[in-house]
């Protein structure tokens, strides 16, 4: 019995996608969105805390809460050292402080018991992997915040997962519709291509607030709706427009 082929580029469920379907993507996304621009580099720290902060929020409201801790606490040896109240009290424009707040403060006191200070600096001349690991040693950090680290602080060329990215890569069929974001990040990293990584998480981010919304997705004005398996349903079900 024959099988059909699936073309050079295509989604074939047996295996995945393809690097060619993924730089297709990201080709079209930059040339919608304009060139790629890294955001700027900080410690290894304040992006550890800053993504815990982002969870469950906006940028705009992290940025937030990010500003009113540092300004109530300027070191994080004195966030370590307050009451989980205060800090609590310094990030509540980011949404959830008082779990925020205690899982900061038990990480800080975890970053200093291994590396005798509040310095992660060593991190740096450490592989992927290694960092990875360590990251997700710490309390409630998982591979998305890790990930996060490991592309925004550090250079690396990591995948994050996170909301919107998972959304789009499920809805273009590049994983299946059981897949969680922890498993689509060890699924999707390997197959797409290192140097366009960060460029391609911030993109499909962009895409996926914009056009590929969780409710009433823009199918019929997206650019990438031929290499989608999810638009036509969507629209023929009125669950996009």
């Amino acid at each position: 019995m024959s099988s059909a082929k699936t073309a050079p580029g295509d989604v074939d469920r047996r295996k995945g996608v393809s690097a060619r379907r993924i730089r297709a993507v990201h080709r079209r996304l930059r040339k919608l969105q304009g060139p790629f621009k890294p955001k700027p580099r900080v410690p290894i720290i304040d992006e550890l805390v800053g993504t815990l902060l982002s969870q469950h929020t906006s940028d705009t409201n992290t940025a937030r809460a990010f500003a009113g801790l540092k300004t109530r606490f300027p070191t994080w040896e004195e966030v370590r050292d307050a009451p989980s109240e205060e800090v609590a009290d310094a990030i509540r424009a980011g949404g959830l402080a008082d779990q925020k707040a205690p899982r900061i403060k038990a990480i800080l006191t975890e970053i200093e018991g291994r590396e005798g200070a509040l310095d992660l600096s060593r991190l740096h001349g450490l592989p992927d992997q290694e960092v990875d690991d360590y990251l997700c040693s710490l309390p409630g950090v998982g591979p998305k915040t890790a990930a996060c680290v490991l592309v925004f602080s550090m250079g690396r060329n990591a995948f994050p997962i996170d909301t919107h990215v998972h959304r789009v890569a499920r809805r273009l069929g590049w994983i299946d519709d059981g897949v969680t974001a922890e498993a689509a990040g060890r699924e999707l990293s390997p197959k797409v291509p290192a140097e366009i990584r960060y460029s391609l998480h911030m993109a499909l981010i962009d895409h996926g607030r914009k056009v590929c919304k969780a409710r009433n997705p823009r199918c019929s004005q997206c650019v990438l709706f031929d290499l989608c398996g999810s638009g036509p349903r969507l629209i023929a079900t009125g669950d996009a427009i």
